[in-house]
């Protein structure tokens, strides 16, 4: 009655990344902007990249979702007219009432939260450090969404 005993290889990240500049270029947390550790070209091409093959799965998820909703509406005006369905058109006209008071209220005020406020400033600093990455990406992401 022998008892087998697991094993098991312990990877410390840490050590890893001693080892492997590579990797630690890429995920390293970084202070400054990636002025400072690539040049212009590869700034363009990392953004290009990344920006086409977001714009490119926006564009497939875009239209997935278009034709989801307008489905789904479809088949909910279908399910109306054959009378399997009854819509309560004085509560939906209510509802939508509200949405548009809730949103008068809200752009009335004009007024961010302190969290939004901070999250939105750290977005522009980087946006300003990061201006020829973010150029490239706009661009890739403009050429997915065509492409």
């Amino acid at each position: 009655a022998g008892v087998k005993e697991d094993s098991f290889n312990v990877l410390d990240l840490a050590e890893y990344t001693k080892n492997r500049p590579w990797w630690r270029k890429v995920f390293a947390p970084s202070s400054g902007s990636s002025a400072e550790k690539y040049n212009v070209a590869t700034q363009l091409v990392i953004g290009g990249v990344t920006g086409w093959c977001t714009g490119f799965i926006f564009q497939k998820v875009g239209k997935l979702a278009a034709t989801a909703v307008g489905g789904g509406f479809f088949l909910l005006q279908v399910a109306n007219h054959t009378g399997y369905i009854k819509v309560d058109w004085k509560l939906v006209e209510r509802d939508v009432n509200k949405a548009k008071q809730q949103l008068k209220f809200h752009s009335s005020g004009n007024k961010m939260s302190p969290e939004v406020k901070s999250r939105v400033d750290e977005v522009i600093v980087f946006l300003k450090k990061n201006v020829i990455l973010t150029g490239g990406f706009a661009g890739g992401f403009l050429l997915g969404m065509v492409s």
